[in-house]
């Protein structure tokens, strides 16, 4: 991963390989840029420029905001890659030193930017730049204080940007390598390395759980199912009782559809059907790094919905975990039936929030686009609570709104609830409204599900993120915590609480 260093000095005297300068809104006129080169060569500020002779990059920018400055540093490092610099430096671009800084976005974007999965390339891409070093000559000129601070926040930038590209990683193998046994057994090392308790529960254990919608499911596959069950809880002893925050995602390693099955084009990156399980991974991953004083629990159902002469099958009538049943209409409406067993076991940790990821339907995506997520649930506080923590994070989310006409359509003449709607039309509101079937009374209001579909996986560059992975989830449920225990005091009631 590409280093990041704060330098008190100068930014004239910090010895790097290559300058970059930030033009803002087309405003040529700050101290850092030769206007008067720029305008002999047309720069029109829609383009990165590098002036070779003097090793100065300049990257274009509409405004001064976080979401401009990610994509700054996104560009900067992509740019650079394709030229044999080794240390770049940028110095600190605020228009008042009232205001928070920018940077931490930039650099953010930078650490994310650089990610590229070559695993399977018998050519590895080349990737000379090692160092970005920021002068906070400016910062320092108010008060020590705010340098300390900038520091806090690029450590916590990197722990985040490494969870986030641990998910990509992991989306992006393909199903021959990322089975369920192979993400339980990452999930595992994940855990030893930062401090996380990982508990595994195969087959058998899914059994004993009584968990008949998950492992018909997995029914067919030769590849056994896994829940992981990822448990942090701070080393120091708090003086207040400490919320409990349990998070659940979908961790289908391969989806064909079952016996409904995929369209050949349709079944093509389903290898990112795990991507709300391994969301969760990196939340965690993120969490434990950060030592915030919140209990957080993890779950991840891990599965493949293959076919077989022994799969699951439309007409078929499934028990879940919570006692209800399910008439099946559609196999490849599987990602439902995994996550309402791994719900309901999630109930039983009493979570005082509980928070699903999951690329659980197409419909949200045609909904939203590829790049924004879907918020549901009963709780609008909660849900506008969440909204506000992801834009914040920088990651793209609206609230979808559930309604009684909806869960009509979810009825089954045979069973208590049938897993697919009888209407195409609002897909994304019914499989949300299933879930929501299989939540307990006492936790309607503390649950939310998060329908990532869209910004999972995108065949394209975009944002500050390339082909493929982006890691949706992590940024915005990191924030969403963060801010939770910002606003949440609770007195220890319990000193022996569990």
């Amino acid at each position: 991963m590409l280093k990041v260093t704060l330098h008190t000095s100068t930014f004239d005297a910090l010895k790097a390989d290559i300058t970059i300068v930030l033009v803002v809104g087309k405003n040529l006129k700050h101290h850092w840029i030769d206007s008067g080169f720029l305008e002999t060569f047309g720069f029109e500020c829609k383009a990165p420029f590098l002036d070779q002779n003097n090793r100065v990059l300049y990257i274009p920018l509409d405004t001064l905001d976080a979401e401009s400055m990610r994509e700054a540093g996104a560009l900067a490092v992509r740019t650079l890659n394709a030229y044999p610099f080794k240390k770049a430096k940028i110095g600190i671009y605020e228009d008042s030193m009232d205001k928070p800084t920018f940077m931490p976005a930039f650099i953010l974007g930078a650490l994310l930017g650089e990610y590229c999965f070559d695993t399977f390339k018998s050519k590895k891409q080349s990737k000379s730049l090692s160092e970005l070093c920021i002068s906070s000559e400016s910062y320092t000129t108010k008060t020590l204080q705010n340098t300390t601070a900038l520091q806090v926040e690029i450590d916590m930038i990197k722990i985040l940007s490494e969870s986030i590209n641990l998910v990509r990683d992991l989306i992006n193998t393909p199903p021959q390598i990322a089975t369920p046994k192979y993400l339980a057994s990452q999930s595992e090392k994940v855990a030893k390395k930062v401090g996380l308790k990982c508990k595994i529960l195969k087959k058998q254990d899914l059994k004993k759980e009584k968990m008949g919608a998950y492992l018909a499911v997995a029914r067919a596959s030769n590849k056994a199912p896994r829940l992981i069950h990822l448990s942090y809880k701070p080393k120091e002893k708090s003086t207040t009782t400490l919320p409990k925050i349990v998070l659940v995602g979908k961790g289908l390693t391969y989806d064909s559809g079952g016996l409904s099955l995929k369209p050949s084009d349709y079944m093509t990156t389903m290898k990112a059907d795990k991507s709300g399980g391994c969301a969760v991974l990196g939340i965690m991953n993120a969490i434990a790094q950060l030592k915030l004083q919140v209990e957080v629990e993890g779950i991840i159902g891990a599965s493949e919905n293959m076919i077989g002469g022994n799969a699951y099958k439309p007409d078929d009538v499934l028990f879940s975990r919570e006692g209800k049943t399910i008439e099946v209409r559609n196999t490849d409406a599987e990602g439902r039936l995994v996550l309402c067993d791994c719900l309901s076991y999630a109930q039983d940790l009493k979570p005082d929030i509980l928070i699903d990821f999951a690329t659980l339907t197409g419909a949200c995506v045609v909904g939203l686009g590829e790049y924004t997520s879907g918020i549901m649930g009963y709780n609008e506080a909660l849900k506008c609570a969440f909204e506000k923590s992801a834009l914040d994070s920088g990651e793209l989310v609206a609230r979808l709104p559930f309604n009684r006409h909806i869960r009509k359509l979810i009825e089954s003449k045979i069973a208590d609830v049938c897993n697919i709607s009888s209407s195409r039309y609002g897909g994304a509101i019914s499989a949300g409204m299933f879930l929501g079937e299989f939540i307990r009374e006492e936790y309607k209001d503390k649950w939310l599900h998060i329908d990532i579909a869209g910004p999972a996986f995108v065949e394209r560059e975009w944002d500050i993120n390339p082909y493929g992975a982006s890691g949706a989830g992590v940024r915005a449920g990191v924030q969403f915590i963060v801010d939770f225990l910002a606003t949440t005091k609770k007195p220890k009631k319990d000193s022996k609480r569990r």
